[in-house]
């Protein structure tokens, strides 16, 4: 089966994650394999940065790593096969690259309703789907 799961998880949207984090759960218990928990904080523009205090990311890292450890805590998985990481730019960008540096060879993230602006712009799921070396698992959320 798998060995490395990376799980992106979009602390912004609170819930969207169980699904995914479910998925992954089940993937990693059929194959011993180890999950690693990322959130992206986004980079901010130049413009905006300027109003924002000098500590700004490494507020942001700190708070959702926090958050992503209690997510980790209480998903199920053994300690020792499930770790966490925050990273910082572009989500999608930053995706690919911690499947890269944590040698995954299954991504399991959730993926919006598409939305008009989703169709003109891309989302972050479609890009992670186009671009990544390894398998890609994109989780809709159930129909109402």
């Amino acid at each position: 089966m798998f060995r490395s799961i990376l799980c992106p998880i979009d602390l912004a949207e609170p819930g969207l994650e169980q699904k995914a984090l479910a998925v992954a759960k089940l993937l990693a218990e059929a194959g011993e394999a180890a999950v690693m928990l990322l959130a992206v904080v986004p980079d901010m523009p130049v413009m905006a940065a300027e109003y924002l205090p000098a500590d700004f990311h490494k507020t942001q890292m700190s708070e959702n790593l926090t958050i992503l450890d209690s997510i980790a805590a209480t998903s199920g998985l053994p300690k020792e096969r499930v770790r966490t990481r925050v990273r910082i730019g572009r989500p999608y960008h930053e995706i690919l690259e911690e499947a890269q540096a944590c040698h995954a060879d299954l991504i399991v993230m959730a993926s919006h309703k598409p939305r008009l602006a989703t169709y003109l712009l891309g989302s972050n799921a479609a890009h992670v789907v186009r671009h990544a070396t390894c398998s890609v698992m994109a989780l809709r959320p159930e129909a109402a």
